[in-house]
């Protein structure tokens, strides 16, 4: 590893003129920045559409690459379709925390007792769960859709 040349609390600069860097978490305050060869996003299901759009940029002179490390957060956003859509340009690593060998099983029990059956079935057992605020689940709503049916007019 280079020589750390430069450090605060957002930035690490090191002696072969690589740099690590602490963006801002919003559309707004995070543009400027060109020749990113790598965005790491932590909690990448809670980053807005908007900020993934304003941070690709960033990678196009370069061809950077884009890791997204994350727990599900709900069916939305483009986390959870570039998680279950068919893109082949994204290479998937699901590991739940059953197998993570530094979480005990009591752990995870007392976890689920504490947290509820869903909502340790997304922080713990990655699934992606419908938003609370839904009235209805969204295959129901996906199922509503056919292109099967012709519109009466137009």
């Amino acid at each position: 590893m280079p020589n750390l040349v430069a450090e605060s609390a957002l930035r690490a600069e090191y002696a072969n003129g690589s740099r690590v860097l602490a963006l801002p978490g919003t559309e707004r305050t995070i543009r400027g920045l060109a020749g990113a060869d790598l965005i790491l996003l932590d909690e990448a299901a809670r980053v807005d559409d908007e900020l993934l759009a304003a941070m690709r940029p960033m990678m196009a002179t370069v061809n950077g690459s884009l890791i997204a490390l994350t727990t599900p957060k709900g069916k939305r956003g483009w986390f959870f379709e570039a998680w279950t859509g068919g893109e082949k340009s994204w290479h998937r690593v699901k590991v739940s925390a059953s197998q993570c060998p530094r979480l005990t099983k009591e752990f995870l029990a007392e976890e689920l007792r504490e947290l509820g059956a869903m909502r340790f079935s997304e922080e713990y057992q990655l699934e992606f769960l419908e938003a609370d605020e839904s009235v209805f689940p969204t295959a129901i709503i996906d199922r509503a859709f056919t292109t099967e049916v012709q519109p009466l007019w137009g």
